[in-house]
């Protein structure tokens, strides 16, 4: 979709969360280069916003393995004081609720404006100009006078919008969109992706999208990254993984989702049973719901190419 760099603006190589003996996430590695965007998909529990939030250094209690350069930088070896400057200038991040993303008690526009002065290092005038013009490019009527107001005051799409503006307020190199239309209803969920895409791409930032929503992804994404149980267990290019996806469990995803063309009696398609914690299992942790699992799988399948930058980790898939 984008011109790139040859070279991965982030790159993540065998990170890994783990809460005590639990693993939520466990040896993933990709990158992302300039103006891509990379989707990361799979079901509720299975690492995608541990993932985002170990990225920006934002969970207290967690053991952190691996690395994560940004632009070379390894976040995950800064200390407090030198990723406290890295977030929100070089990697921002939209989160799943805007509710609970902002502040209250303060009003929306001095939100956008403390983070203007914190990285920036802006005046107070300069800064309230450079809010409000934020404002008014991710859509928000009359932002002079929406500057002034509290969340409380406005629609939780309104919300979003103010969420987004955060979070491109000082121009980061990197992106991370954890689940930035859950809430909202159809129409706001088209017009706010349509003002991500836009502005990702204006800016030429790398973005990771996260979401359990794959007619989001094939409408937003260059690539896919398929997580299952705190690992990823399919990588391809966009238009490759919806149009060979070869996955077990990618196809379950695939196959759940309603068809406007099926009759309105027959059942969807769903995967059986529920995603299980790493501490609990050993070889492949998709089999116990899998239709295709056999004695390979007692030994955990790592990612191997299968052509066209196509991974999988299977033992019986092609």
């Amino acid at each position: 979709m984008t011109d790139r760099r040859s070279d991965p603006l982030l790159k993540v190589e065998n990170l890994s969360v783990a809460f005590g003996p639990a693993r939520a996430v466990d040896g993933i590695s990709f990158a992302v280069t300039q103006g891509e965007m990379l989707g990361l998909v799979g079901e509720s529990g299975c690492g995608k916003s541990t993932t985002a939030l170990a990225l920006m250094r934002l969970l207290r209690d967690a053991s952190l393995g691996g690395s994560a350069r940004l632009d070379g930088v390894d976040l995950l070896a800064l200390d407090e004081a030198a990723m406290r400057e890295r977030r929100g200038a070089a990697v921002g991040m939209i989160f799943q609720d805007p509710a609970t993303a902002l502040h209250p008690m303060i009003r929306v526009g001095d939100q956008i404006v403390e983070a203007l002065e914190a990285h920036l290092h802006l005046p107070r005038d300069e800064a309230r100009r450079r809010a409000i013009d934020l404002l008014r490019k991710v859509g928000i009527a009359a932002p002079e006078e929406r500057f002034s107001v509290y969340p409380h005051e406005m629609s939780g799409g309104m919300c979003q919008r103010v969420v987004i503006a955060m979070a491109m307020a000082c121009s980061p190199k990197l992106l991370l969109a954890d689940e930035p239309t859950t809430a909202l209803d159809v129409t706001v969920q088209a017009q706010i992706l349509d003002l991500l895409r836009g502005l990702a791409r204006e800016a030429g930032m790398g973005v990771i999208l996260i979401t359990h929503d794959l007619g989001v992804v094939a409408g937003m994404t260059d690539r896919v990254a398929v997580m299952y149980a705190g690992e990823i267990v399919e990588m391809a290019a966009t238009e490759e993984l919806f149009a060979r996806p070869a996955h077990p469990y990618t196809l379950g995803l695939l196959r759940s989702i309603p068809q406007l063309d099926s009759g309105w009696d027959e059942p969807v398609p769903t995967i059986p049973g529920s995603v299980q914690g790493a501490e609990r299992q050993t070889g492949c942790r998709f089999a116990p719901r899998c239709a295709k699992a056999s004695e390979a799988c007692r030994v955990p399948p790592s990612l191997r190419d299968i052509g066209d930058g196509h991974s999988i980790a299977c033992w019986n898939a092609p």
